[in-house]
């Protein structure tokens, strides 16, 4: 006996996937998604990781300088009054706000003064923006800015 002359008796043929048949529609791949399309390729995932990064959102022209903080003259000149009792309070400043509670420690930009109420003394205000009508009120009571 030769090697040539062996005899496969095999009769069931090779498993065709893919192709229909007896496995029906799907060929034994399952239903939908990447694994039952034919020449599929998985994603990389370093797609996925820059998917999941969260990504730069908002408005992009963000101000340099903190808003101003406003007080009022009415609060201005009743915390002074009670800080002082009865007596005038010369110098009012960033740090003096701070010290009074109109403004908070951590705040570092600008204190704005606005003409809501009267100054009943006189009261000189250093590094501070004064609106125009709280500034004359200001005057009137015999006050300056500087």
């Amino acid at each position: 006996m030769q090697l040539h002359e062996l005899k496969s008796h095999n009769k069931k043929g090779k498993k065709r996937v893919g192709r229909g048949g007896k496995r029906g529609t799907t060929s034994g791949r399952g239903t939908k998604g990447q694994h039952s399309r034919s020449g599929r390729k998985l994603r990389p995932a370093s797609r996925d990781l820059i998917l999941r990064i969260p990504k730069l959102r908002g408005f992009a022209n963000k101000p340099k300088s903190p808003k101003p903080v406003v007080v009022s003259l009415a609060t201005l000149s009743a915390k002074l009054r009670t800080l002082s009792g009865g007596k005038m309070a010369p110098i009012v400043n960033l740090a003096l706000l701070k010290q009074i509670g109109l403004v908070s420690d951590k705040y570092r930009g600008v204190v704005k003064i606005l003409s809501d109420g009267e100054m009943a003394f006189p009261v000189t205000i250093r590094g501070c923006k004064v609106s125009a009508s709280a500034k004359a009120k200001i005057e009137k009571a015999g006050g300056t800015i500087k």
